[in-house]
């Protein structure tokens, strides 16, 4: 057996899965499950930031390999597709070299969206969410544009290896301060909706529901980290909006507040399914799956407005959407034999607060200390009772297949 090569092809593997934006359980399973499928005992340690593999050969050596690992990506096609390769090795068992000459083809199959798509989606999903939050179909159209801007300044600072925390303040002082200007010269009736539709694309999805995973398998360390990075990403966005009211304000006056329009079950829906479609593009999800995600995304939605219905609370009906959530993406990964997080992270994001988020910051800027903490502990209400079905669905879902896997022996 050659231990070097087997053990450089599993602990790529589990790279490549973290850079994509895997859990980080799904990163040591993955692992694991490679070694063990031949034979060999190791023992995997990975954090957002670091992965650390280590075996023992058959005459006692250890070996170990430790890989430093960077800013992830939201690339979840590329998790589907890694993550099919380590079904695939664990099943057919490939000589390591063949292993290796698989991981390659893998690599250089991965599908992108070009350039310009990934423009559409970001106008998509910020035009749809605008609507979804009380907008017209003027401040869609005004949405769309501020989050093309995000895309281009987005993609721009990458390029120039700006730190995630300076773009994100860039992308969202720049896309706020084109939004105020645009409500100031009355080309979009409601700026504060056409900010938020456009805040989603800077929304740190993937990592909060990341977060959520990594805990509900006893990654507290990893689950920590990730919300933390959530945290910071929070505070981004609030500094660049911040820093753009205040300009605009000092330029023009304070931006006029204007009532939201609440729109029909229909018209949410609809606004949903299109944002949603954005954000499939966004994180980069292809094929049959995408059309999954967004249908996953407006039916969670239909359920929170059944639930609202029904209870008049709308904390208890963030609890039933998410639920149904996380259980719609386990059931469709269990189908079609993808990861979870492929379908949730698209199905979970109408119930993220943006609106939330934007207006706990809006009431501190304004200094409206009352409204700042009401909001505030609403917002986070939202977030943890999200959390909590998530948690609740994934969990039950686990044990059912230990109880099945059990049952079976």
């Amino acid at each position: 057996m050659d231990y070097n090569t087997l053990l450089d092809l599993a602990t790529d593997l589990g790279y490549e899965l973290a850079m994509s934006g895997a859990e980080t359980f799904r990163v040591e399973d993955s692992i694991n499950r490679i070694m063990a499928s031949y034979g060999i005992a190791s023992e995997v340690f990975a954090i957002p930031n670091c992965l650390t593999v280590s075996i023992e050969t058959e005459d006692g050596q250890n070996l170990t390999r430790m890989r430093r690992i960077g800013s992830h990506g939201n690339d979840l096609d590329s998790v589907e597709r890694f993550n099919g390769l380590s079904r695939a090795i664990c099943n057919r068992k490939p000589d390591p070299k063949e292993g290796k000459r698989w991981l390659d083809i893998v690599r250089e199959s991965r599908l992108h969206y070009s350039f310009p798509v990934y423009l559409l989606g970001n106008f998509l999903g910020a035009a749809g969410f605008a609507v979804f939050f009380g907008g017209n179909w003027l401040d869609c159209i005004c949405g769309g544009i501020c989050g093309v801007l995000i895309g281009l300044v987005t993609r721009f600072l990458e390029n120039m290896k700006a730190n995630p925390f300076f773009r994100t303040i860039a992308a969202a002082f720049s896309m706020a301060f084109l939004a105020y200007l645009m409500g100031a010269a009355q080309l979009c009736s409601n700026a504060d909706m056409v900010i938020i539709g456009a805040l989603m694309i800077l929304v740190p999805g993937l990592l909060f529901t990341n977060a959520m995973r990594d805990i509900i398998y006893g990654d507290t360390t990893s689950g920590v980290n990730r919300i933390v990075q959530v945290f910071l990403t929070a505070v981004a966005l609030a500094l660049g909006t911040a820093a753009a009211w205040r300009l605009v304000s000092g330029l023009l006056g304070i931006p006029a507040d204007t009532a939201t329009i609440a729109h029909s079950a229909f018209m949410q829906c609809l606004s949903c399914f299109i944002g949603c479609i954005g954000f499939v593009i966004l994180f980069n999800i292809h094929g049959p799956g995408g059309l999954i995600c967004v249908l996953g995304g407006t039916a969670t939605w239909l359920v929170y407005l059944i639930a609202f219905e029904i209870s008049g609370n709308d904390l208890t009906a963030y609890f039933w959407s998410s639920l149904f959530a996380s259980a719609y993406s386990e059931v469709m990964a269990r189908i079609r034999k993808y990861p979870a997080i492929s379908y949730l992270v698209v199905s979970i994001f109408p119930l993220i607060p943006g609106a939330g988020v934007y207006y706990t910051m809006n009431y501190a800027v304004r200094g409206m200390n009352e409204q700042f903490a009401l909001q505030g502990l609403h917002t986070a209400a939202i977030a943890g009772i999200i959390a909590v079905g998530i948690l609740l669905a994934s969990t039950v879902v686990r044990m059912y297949l230990t109880w099945r896997g059990q049952k079976k022996k």
